[in-house]
């Protein structure tokens, strides 16, 4: 058995992540990392291969970023991990390890629907060769259901709208699109963009099945309405990857994800885990976290993979930070929403500023930004955000993030000493992050709470 210092098992963001970290901190170990996919694709921009980048063969993770970072590679699927041996038997021979990284991800939830197991029905797998297959079949279709208005659907939804003569509805069961992501008034600027796109958008809607004789015909809704349909797609969210891991006798918790401490060591000190597969929690009140997400997944692993040897990262919890697109309209959410925060029972504050995001607003590429911030009332500490504008969105919503994983006050953010110039930013006398900072101050003495 050829051993190893270090082992991690998948190749996406997480894994891919944690082995360069690894490499970062402990230049003398040898390093491999165990993937059962030969090509890898990026997993954000899977929903793009259909319109914007036309090819999965062109939304890669590439390989040579292991050559430079002298990490070596085996494609092959993992079986079993044996804890007491400290070994890992695959389909192409058995490895040994000092330490462990698993980074299996997670897998598209299949919620119980009749029908949803019928010829038409498609999951998104993270396989080149199955989207590679898929986009060859919604290129066939012309009626395209949707099920699910997150993220995941609104973007297979307008990326396949690009190819154009389909007939695309999404249906959500929540009263607005991305309704988990943002507060209403955000949803409905989404909802609009996309209406005005030609997408259908069917919300407050349930399915009740998926109907057809050997493959799908139609989408039956619990209020009786039908959608003809020659294909559906599963936008529906993700479930952690566990069952190595279960097997393995590692700890399982109540979100069905791996059980880890804030350092992402599991119940055995050999073994780390981190991305989709391993628990989550809040950074606001410590509490489990639902959110999966790259980007948490990667903090996760640069904690991982830097705790191997004696490093003691902890993650500060998950703040939940992300943009999403659709033509020029883009929207971000770092933090709590105003709906999640009065959900948790905090006593809020909040401030809405819109303006143009140049100065002055004739300049080129000049656009509307409009800024939310939440704030608690007791405290003044900034909750959380969200911004609707164009692309500049999701830099603006990163420095959101900033600010509350900083924990800042009204008070700081209005004293936020930024730089400002006309091609580039909004007027500092109304930028809005310092705007909208100094409305929450006058209002967090009063009982105002818009």
């Amino acid at each position: 058995m050829d051993r190893y210092d270090v082992v991690v098992i998948g190749g996406s963001a997480a894994g891919l992540t944690a082995a360069i970290t690894a490499r970062r901190h402990y230049s003398d170990k040898r390093i491999l990392l165990i993937r059962k996919e030969e090509k890898v694709p990026i997993p954000c921009g899977i929903p793009y291969i259909f319109g914007t980048v036309e090819s999965p063969e062109k939304n890669l993770i590439p390989d040579a970023v292991l050559d430079k970072n002298r990490i070596e590679l085996m494609v092959a699927e993992v079986t079993e991990i044996d804890r007491d041996e400290k070994g890992i038997r695959t389909s192409e021979g058995d490895v040994g390890y000092d330490r462990l990284v698993i980074a299996t991800g997670s897998l598209p939830a299949k919620p119980p629907v009749p029908g949803f197991d019928k010829e038409g029905v498609y999951a998104v797998v993270k396989d080149v060769e199955f989207l590679s297959s898929l986009k060859k079949k919604v290129g066939e279709a012309k009626r395209i259901v949707v099920i699910g208005g997150g993220f995941i659907g609104i973007e297979f939804a307008d990326e396949i709208n690009k190819i154009g003569g389909k007939e695309i509805t999404i249906i959500e069961m929540l009263p607005h699109c991305l309704a988990l992501a943002y507060d209403d008034e955000f949803c409905e600027l989404m909802e609009t963009k996309l209406k005005e796109r030609g997408i259908r958008i069917r919300t407050k809607t349930r399915v009740k099945e998926v109907a057809g004789a050997d493959r799908v015909e139609k989408v039956v809704c619990d209020d009786g309405g039908e959608i003809p349909a020659d294909m559906v797609i599963l936008g529906i969210g993700a479930v952690a990857n566990v069952e190595l891991a279960r097997k393995a006798g590692l700890d399982i918790g109540p979100s069905g994800s791996i059980v880890v401490d804030r350092t992402m060591m599991t119940a055995d000190p050999n073994v780390f885990a981190c991305g989709d597969c391993a628990e989550k929690i809040s950074f606001f009140g410590g509490g489990w976290s639902p959110l999966k997400l790259a980007s948490i997944a990667t903090l996760e692993a640069r904690i991982a993979g830097a705790n191997l040897y004696g490093l003691n990262r902890e993650s500060p919890g998950t703040v939940g930070v992300w943009s999403t697109a659709v033509g020029e309209l883009a929207l971000g959410t770092a933090g709590l929403t105003e709906d999640l925060a009065r959900k948790r029972r905090y006593n809020t504050v909040s401030a809405t500023v819109e303006g143009p995001n140049r100065h002055p607003g004739c300049m080129p590429d000049a656009s509307n930004l409009k800024l939310k911030l939440v704030f608690e009332r007791n405290s003044g500490v900034l909750l959380g955000g969200q911004v609707a504008g164009d692309r500049t969105a999701g830099e603006v919503i990163n420095a959101v993030s900033a600010c509350v994983q900083s924990r800042m006050t009204a008070e700081q953010i209005a004293m936020f000493q930024l730089g400002t110039h006309p091609a580039l930013t909004a007027s500092p006398v109304s930028y809005a992050l310092v705007n909208a900072a100094e409305i929450a101050i006058s209002r967090l003495g009063s009982t105002d709470a818009g």
